[in-house]
Order: structure tokens, then C-alpha cells, then sequence
């Protein structure tokens, strides 16, 4: 059979922040050399007007769940199958098979195998259901499948899954627990890899500290530069910033959230105790000579108009490398979006699927401020804090940012990050619809 594998952009636009996305590299190592392979990665490149094959295969996210729905309806023929699997799927199952023949719901390495055989028998199922029999460590990625070089930024995963439970986000929707790869394992991707410069994707690679220990030290000789997210619980160990230096480590990732403690409450944030030692994590971070890149979450119910404010004058204080300041969104499958949809305060049906949303927009009816209020605050602090002016204060007021390859990293995602605000703000999600029941 023919394969098409496409990764989705959220609308029709090529991206300049695209990172390679390693799902289709595993897909592509379980899928038997009897098939003929092709991916498109609709952030990098346009999508033709037809695609030729057996099998369109989608890994769809909430955010692209429109676009999805649109391509496969403008794809679909009777001589192909449309297939969805992804972190939407195992939330939105039946309202996929609206639009696709079948849906992989959980992970993939356990039922891609499983859906071929019968997609050529023609026996394909409504759905495949993961029960992760499989170690990460087994998990093998042929790169082959990718033609773009992604900055030269190479993506891998230590685990799946996160040891919190944050009320807003969606991992608990396809992960109960933690799964990870041995060091070893982890060991052996690195060595037989190209690039330099190493993301881990993972939602927290510090899952308890013998086991990160382990893993820093047994990459360390490899000499790569690498960036992570980690929880405010590791930020605290001065021992374990240490020995992830000197494995390589040049930025960390942080959920901040809030400086709000109510806020933070709310948000089930129990890594991040009540704020008060921010700025202590912080100098600890850089002591340790590496950049911050922190998420904050902005709208819930004891946040009010000055919040925008304030969280911006804390990044630009301490010279914060990267932000996202994200206004609320209440994903499906999260307590958050359960709360708001019991209390009436979602204000589209399924915002992900509406023709009236826009990237950017309030997807509730905040209780401290207006919708617009909670669209433009964000919107004016990630202008303020990716303007040239404040870019350039923030480089220079930091000696952390200073040396080579920090400066490199600081000024390519700054400008990124400028770049694609102004793309993104306002965009409709995938398009158009014209599906008037969206239940």
C-alpha cells in the first residue's frame, strides 16, 4: 500500500518556529518495508490539491483538529482511508470518525502494525485502541522519512506521560502515569545521532533525581548541547542544575504559570508552591549558566486586569531568554474545560471547531476581566516583550546570554518568536467548516 503520513499546520501557512516532529520518524520504522512511505509537513511545506495513496494518516491536536476535519473531507475518495490518531483522539474519538475511517486513539506503536494488516485485508476497524505493551526503550525512529532539516535541532524523548496534575493541561488525557527509556537507551540514540544541538520533548524530563542523575552522567561524554522543560522542584537542587551543566544542558523550560498563589491553587500547581521563591529559582538557573524559557498561564478566575502587567515586568526584570504569556484555554478533556462547560462559561460549543474563533481569542467568560480584556493583555505584553527594543535590553542586561551559543540561541528564537505573533494572532483555525452540528 501507499502511505501518506501529514503533519498539520493550524491553518495554511508556512511556520518559521517548526520543529521536527519525531512521531513520524517511529511510525515510520513500524511500518513494514512492503509499504511505500511519504510525509508532508503542511508547516514547512503546502499540501498538494490531490494526494495518490491508500492511506492518509493525521496526527491531529486540538488546535489542528479543523484542519484535519477540512483535508480529509477534501482528500477523501473511495478507493482511500482516512486515519487519525494524536493527543485529540484520545479525547474526541467519535467526533473524528465524523471525518475519518478510522481512529488510533492512545499511543500508536501498539495498534499502527495492527491497523495495517487490516486496512489491506479490508477489515478495517472504527477504532484502535492502545494498551501501551511496549517500553519506550524498544521505540526505534528511522529519520529517513524526514526531507527538512528543522534548524538542525534534533528532537527526542527520555519518557511519556508527567508525574503532576495540572488543572488546564492535557497529558492526563493519553497518559495515567510516567513511562521512560533506560540511559542506556537513551545513550544509544544520542551517540548514532547528527545533530549537535538536542530538544527533549518530554512534559518534564525530572521525574525523581536518582534516575536523572543517572541520565546526565551517562550522556555527558557525548558532548551535545541540549534544552529540556523540568519542574520548579528540580530548579531547586543546586546539585542537580550542576550535573545537567555539565551533561550539556543550555535552557530550561518552565511552567512559571503565575504569580498569582490563588492562581496557582486553582491550577493545581503543586511544584510551584505559592511563587515566593521565583526569584531565588531563577539566580539558581543562572548560576548554572542557562537560558529560561517560561509559560506562563494567564486568565483564571483570581486573576484581574493588572496581571498582564505585572507578569510582564517580572520577565523583563529578570531577563527571561523566551515567554509565552497564554491566555487560558480550556482543552477538552482537562478539569478546566469540565468546570467551565458545567458552569456555562464555555463561549463557543467546541471552540477547537468553530468558524468564529480566532488563534489568540478568549475561548470563556473569564470572572476577573472581560473576554477582550484577557485577549488583548496577552496580545500587548507578547508585543512589548518580543519588540526590538526590549529583545535587545534583555540580551545585553544578562551576561548569562552572552556567551556564544546562548547569544545564538537567544536572538534565533526572540526573532522566531517576533515573527510568528504577528502571523498567528487573529488566524481562524484550519478554515472554514460549514458544519452546523459540531456535537
Amino acid at each position: 500500500m501507499k502511505i501518506t503520513f501529514i503533519r498539520l499546520n493550524m491553518f495554511e501557512h508556512i511556520s518559521s518556529d517548526a520543529m521536527k516532529p519525531m512521531l513520524f520518524g517511529i511510525i515510520k520504522s513500524l511500518t513494514p518495508a512492503c509499504h511505500e512511505i511519504d510525509f508532508i509537513d503542511e508547516r514547512v511545506q503546502k499540501l498538494p490539491d490531490i494526494i495518490d495513496c491508500d492511506v492518509i494518516a493525521f496526527s491531529v491536536e486540538t488546535y489542528t483538529a479543523k484542519r484535519a476535519y477540512l483535508l480529509a473531507k477534501k482528500y477523501k475518495t473511495d478507493k482511500n482511508h482516512i486515519v487519525m490518531g494524536g493527543f485529540h483522539m484520545s479525547v474526541m474519538p467519535d467526533e473524528a470518525l465524523r471525518y475519518a475511517d478510522s481512529v488510533i486513539i492512545g499511543d500508536a506503536e501498539d495498534t499502527w502494525g495492527k491497523m495495517l494488516e487490516d486496512c489491506k485485508k479490508g477489515f478495517l476497524q472504527k477504532k484502535y485502541i492502545s494498551e501501551e505493551k511496549f517500553t519506550l526503550s524498544e521505540i526505534r525512529e528511522d529519520r529517513s522519512v524526514y526531507s527538512h532539516k528543522y534548524h538542525g535541532i534534533g528532537v527526542y524523548q527520555i519518557s511519556r506521560g508527567c508525574k503532576f496534575h495540572c488543572d488546564f493541561c492535557s497529558i492526563k488525557t493519553m497518559y495515567s502515569g510516567v513511562r521512560r527509556k533506560s540511559a542506556v537507551s537513551v545513550y544509544s540514540e544520542l551517540k548514532n545521532s547528527d545533530e549537535k544541538i538536542i530538544f527533549f520533548v518530554d512534559d518534564n524530563l525530572f521525574y525523581d533525581k536518582k534516575s536523572a542523575v543517572e541520565l546526565f552522567r551517562k550522556i555527558a561524554p557525548l558532548k551535545k548541547k541540549w534544552a529540556c522543560q523540568i519542574s520548579m522542584d528540580a530548579a531547586r537542587d543546586d546539585d542537580l542544575l550542576d550535573e545537567m551543566k555539565r551533561a550539556g544542558c543550555f535552557l530550561v523550560l518552565m511552567g512559571f504559570e503565575s504569580l498569582n498563589p490563588e492562581s496557582l491553587k486553582m491550577m493545581n500547581k503543586s511544584a510551584n508552591a505559592c511563587a515566593s521563591d521565583y526569584d531565588e529559582i531563577i539566580k539558581n538557573i543562572y548560576r548554572h549558566k542557562m537560558l529560561i524559557y517560561a509559560t506562563f498561564v494567564l486568565g483564571y478566575d483570581t486573576d484581574t486586569n493588572d496581571v498582564f502587567r505585572r507578569t510582564y515586568d517580572f520577565a523583563v526584570k529578570h531577563n527571561i531568554a523566551v515567554t509565552n504569556f497564554n491566555p487560558l484555554i480550556p482543552m477538552p478533556g482537562t478539569p478546566v474545560y469540565s468546570r467551565m462547560e458545567r458552569d456555562g462559561r464555555l463561549r463557543y460549543k467546541k471552540w477547537w471547531l468553530s468558524d468564529k474563533y480566532r488563534y489568540g481569542e478568549t475561548a470563556f467568560i473569564p470572572a476577573g476581566m472581560t473576554p477582550d480584556q484577557l485577549r488583548d493583555g496577552c496580545l500587548k505584553i507578547r508585543t512589548d516583550f518580543y519588540s526590538v527594543r526590549c529583545i535587545f535590553r534583555r540580551l545585553f542586561s544578562n551576561p548569562v546570554n552572552l556567551t556564544p551559543m546562548n547569544m545564538f540561541v537567544f536572538l534565533l528564537a526572540n526573532f522566531i518568536s517576533r515573527k510568528e505573533i504577528h502571523k498567528k494572532q487573529g488566524q481562524l483555525l484550519g478554515g472554514i467548516l460549514n458544519e452546523a452540528d459540531t456535537d
